[in-house]
């Protein structure tokens, strides 16, 4: 009796400890840099001391360039663009977004502000940056960035059209450049275009560069009561596996030096994401680094020639939104792989499916979780009911094995010995109790990880007060009830003969009721109904079986 009851108590402090862990703990693995084994980095002295480094031979030399740059009034005023979907501020400085707010995901419940992805404030710094750096790179020139100008100060999608052009420009040395970013109804991928018009009497040389720069802070996205929060970092593809990623607090420690041909490297949130995305057949340079009190994600893309007289467009994209499994997939591939469910993403991206499903018929995220435990429960009705059977009967022999206990007293042997010859008698199974449930446990942490990487269940309210199935129930009302719960289900088992094992088992409703109170709503309401049927389960067999021995 002891080894069963051992097991469970051992399995059910498992899930309460993986849960915590894995909710409060970066679960991404340190990853191990890869080295571009045929390029040498080769710093170009540039003003601009943060922009990613060009690879080019280590015996070649760099003359600066001398932007022709418009006047700082121009760069204090930001350009500013309004889609279906964002509201951006694009700096005049560099032509990099500093502010990208999502104006689908409010900030918080009820708020009319949007979710700021990019951000370059007074308490947070995240930003998009781009550009073209090398021997004739604008970006590289000794006068620092260069400063664009444009047709107007704001622009925005309007609702007879599908696509918006934003173009900015500037002229340096008889070269003109336009950098273009596109934007489309229903999108949260931005193009980015250059092109570049060499007028000049000599070849110009440059590279384009994507960057996100992000400072230190913590994520964003993350306001459950413990500001425990999912993986934060960097994530990036090769062709030798489509998933890859490196903590942003291991920057500094193991930074990524990588040539690939395509792929996207991107900064991952809990919910959103931002990445870059290159052309899928060009040789491109990925890296991160951290320098300074920044943390920086970087693509370069090969230097090329423009021969004077002559002009060429370089483009790439930049992803910048939720966490949207089909949305990511059409981007890159393995982009989606961001929408992350851990070791157990198999029976995880199933069990998002088969919720999604069932969400587009009944269109509440807490009645579909409620179908969905009840769909679990169903499938594995036939292992419950073994459990349960066991339990039951174990329940109606406790009297004997009371007295079995009482007669051999200390001798943990003998009573060993004679509570598996009675277990052999009776036809009882002394483990089937147990094992169905630690089968359906990895389908419960699989649950966690769906529920906690669906960025559908963000802000997605039930009934009463749970407003935002994503963060705590502030009342503590789930909580408490899954408690209770939880105690009334261990009443109708049978009591554990040892006295230090009863004890762990009275404690167990409390120690997970406490776990439970800082977890989102949605998984705390699966663990309520979940243990809501399993004592309807319970209880109808139970008494079944009691009836019989009459």
């Amino acid at each position: 009796m002891e080894t069963p009851r051992k097991l469970l108590i051992a399995a059910m402090l498992l899930v309460g400890y993986l849960l915590f862990w894995n909710w409060q703990h970066d679960y991404g693995a340190n990853a191990t840099p890869v080295s571009a084994a045929t390029v040498t980095p080769v710093p170009i002295n540039s003003a601009s001391t943060d922009l990613p480094q060009l690879h080019v031979a280590a015996d070649s030399s760099t003359a600066l360039p001398v932007a022709v740059t418009a006047p700082v009034s121009i760069y204090d005023s930001g350009i500013h663009v309004s889609t279906d979907l964002m509201q951006i501020t694009i700096s005049r400085k560099g032509g990099d977004l500093t502010d990208l707010g999502l104006t689908q995901y409010p900030i918080q419940t009820g708020s009319a502000l949007p979710f700021q992805l990019l951000s370059d404030g007074s308490k947070t710094t995240f930003v998009a940056e781009s550009g073209l750096i090398g021997p004739d790179g604008p970006d590289a020139a000794a006068a620092g960035r260069p400063l664009y100008q444009t047709a107007q100060n704001s622009y925005a999608l309007s609702t007879e059209k599908n696509e918006l052009d934003v173009v900015l420009s500037t002229d340096y040395e008889g070269v003109h450049i336009d950098k273009t970013y596109q934007f489309k109804r229903g999108s949260y991928l931005i193009g980015l275009v250059y092109k570049v018009s060499n007028s000049s009497t000599k070849a110009w040389s440059g590279a384009l560069f994507g960057q996100l720069k992000r400072d230190e802070s913590g994520d964003p996205s993350a306001h459950a009561g413990m500001k425990l929060s999912s993986f934060l970092g960097a994530a990036w593809w090769t062709n030798d596996k489509p998933y890859n990623k490196l903590p942003l607090k291991n920057f500094g420690k193991s930074p990524l030096q990588l040539s690939e041909v395509g792929g996207w490297i991107a900064l991952v949130q809990h919910y959103f994401v931002t990445a870059w995305v290159p052309d899928h057949h060009t040789q491109v340079t990925y890296s991160t680094r951290r320098q300074g009190n920044f943390n920086y994600v970087s693509i370069v893309e090969p230097e090329v020639t423009i021969s004077p007289g002559q002009a060429q467009q370089f483009q790439m994209q930049l992803y910048a939104g939720p966490k949207i499994e089909h949305n990511l997939a059409a981007v890159s591939p393995g982009l989606d792989l961001t929408v992350d469910y851990g070791w157990l993403w198999p029976i995880a991206e199933f069990l998002f499916w088969l919720l999604n499903a069932i969400h587009a018929v009944v269109s509440n995220w807490g009645w579909s979780i409620i179908l969905l435990t009840l769909l679990v429960k169903a499938a594995f009705w036939p292992l419950s009911a073994a459990s349960y059977r066991s339990m039951a009967q174990m329940r109606k022999l406790a009297p004997e094995m009371a007295r079995m206990k009482e007669q051999y007293g200390d001798d943990r042997q003998k009573l060993s010995t004679a509570m598996m010859e009675f277990y052999r008698k009776e036809k009882i199974n002394p483990l089937g109790g147990c094992l169905p449930m630690l089968v359906q446990m990895p389908v419960f942490i699989a649950l966690y990880w769906t529920l906690m990487e669906s960025v559908q269940l963000r802000q997605a309210g039930f009934i009463f007060w749970i407003h935002d199935l994503s963060d705590m129930d502030h009342y503590f009302i789930l909580p408490l009830l899954m408690g209770i719960s939880m105690f009334v289900q261990q009443s109708l088992n049978p009591p554990p003969p040892d006295p230090m094992q009863a004890k762990m088992m009275k404690l167990m409703p409390a120690i997970f009721t406490v776990f439970f109170l800082f977890f989102p709503s949605g998984l705390v309401l699966y663990w309520l109904v979940s243990n809501l049927i399993s004592i309807a389960q319970q209880w109808i067999i139970t008494k079944r079986i009691e009836a019989a021995a009459r």
